[in-house]
């Protein structure tokens, strides 16, 4: 998902390619559309030096040992484009693509325990999914009491997931949706940064991608079989419109074709590699210069309120290694507010029980999904 083509949908509909620092005649009228940097360089170019900078830094992290490496090489290389000015944002069909391929991966390794783990736990997940939406919607309340942002934007910006619907929704509610956009990408990025550090640090050794079988043999009949019930469930998924369709619906349909034994499913290592780093770049370029420029006051309360979460977050990741014995690195990632796919990758790329993991983070879009906007506006009316 690109929160840059929800920010343009939700603001001016209609005008957003007019508007584009890539296609306005006078981009310096207006200093948010300003092109500057390696806003300068043509498109083209702009890929090429992100590509440049994406991969010694992607190799450097896979040879420290980093878990997706693939992924935190390439966000922060294209963190460094988007504040320098950089005008490119990764095209809608290629998102699609990461999505189906992460979604296919994720089905190929999960276990016959992913839906027992679910059932035989859904009170405790559902407690735990609860307890984290209230408290992100505890931050945002008390940012927005404080009236360090304008209006409700707290709120919108605070969920703890379905960032999508969140935007469209503080759109009508009248709150910045930059600054929720903002909210919502830097939260990404710390739970992403945070979640690799403690599985490196914390003697979770990698189980990627190694570089020797990066380009080791496949079977082209098992990969297109996967891509080909990968793109046509994905596709359903968006045309039903569910929450994150593009990616739960292959991941639930594969994941019972795995669990089943119906089809063995088989993806390259070289397309996994160009996956996660698709979904790196999806992330980073979300910085833009004109969205920090505008997020400068916003940064302070907005990282504090992260941290909070994500503290509350590790506590109950604490509690379930006291009281049921499940691995720390298991627990945190399980807990963690989002995003589903960078934890995802995360999950895959280390010793934990992956089962697990994506069953309480697919517990939480879903719920989310379903009560946040409610949540949200209910909280925004009182505040």
């Amino acid at each position: 998902m690109s929160f840059e083509r929800n920010i343009k949908a939700t603001t001016s509909p209609g005008t957003a390619h007019r508007k584009s620092p890539l296609n306005a005649k006078h981009p310096n009228c207006d200093p948010d559309n300003a092109v500057t940097g390696f806003g300068r360089l043509k498109p083209h170019a702009q890929w090429v030096l992100l590509a440049a900078l994406s991969v010694p830094l992607a190799a450097a992290l896979e040879f420290a040992g980093i878990p997706a490496g693939l992924m935190m090489g390439p966000m922060v290389a294209a963190v460094i484009v988007g504040v320098n000015g950089g005008t490119i944002r990764l095209p809608r069909i290629f998102f699609f693509g990461v999505q189906v391929v992460l979604a296919m991966m994720i089905a190929s390794m999960v276990s016959p325990h992913l839906v027992s783990t679910f059932l035989s736990r859904w009170p405790l997940f559902l407690l735990i999914v609860l307890a984290v939406i209230a408290m992100s919607t505890f931050c945002g309340w008390v940012i927005t009491r404080m009236q360090i942002l304008p209006g409700t934007t707290a709120i919108w910006g605070s969920s703890a997931g379905a960032a999508s619907t969140m935007l469209l929704m503080a759109g009508a509610y009248g709150a910045d949706v930059r600054l929720v956009a903002f909210m919502q990408y830097l939260r990404v990025v710390f739970v992403a940064t945070l979640a690799t550090l403690i599985a490196h640090f914390g003697g979770h050794q990698a189980v990627g991608a190694d570089q020797r079988a990066l380009f080791a043999p496949f079977d082209a009949g098992n990969v297109a079989l996967t891509l080909g019930i990968g793109v046509v469930f994905g596709l359903i998924g968006r045309w039903l419109r569910l929450p994150a369709g593009s990616f739960l619906t292959p991941f639930a349909v594969g994941s019972a074709l795995t669990m089943t034994g119906t089809v063995h499913f088989e993806l390259p290592q070289w397309l996994l590699a160009i996956a996660f780093a698709l979904l790196g770049w999806n992330i980073g370029l979300g910085f833009t210069r004109s969205i920090l420029r505008h997020a400068r006051r916003a940064f302070a309360p907005t990282a504090i309120s992260i941290i909070a979460l994500l503290s509350f977050s590790g506590l109950l990741a604490f509690a379930l290694v006291a009281w049921l014995g499940i691995d720390p690195m298991t627990a945190y990632l399980a807990t963690s507010p989002g995003g589903l796919d960078s934890i995802a990758v995360i999950a895959a790329s280390s010793n934990v029980d992956l089962s697990f993991v994506m069953a309480l983070q697919t517990a939480r879009l879903v719920i989310i999904t379903l009560i946040g906007p409610v949540i949200a506006r209910f909280v925004a009316d009182k505040a």
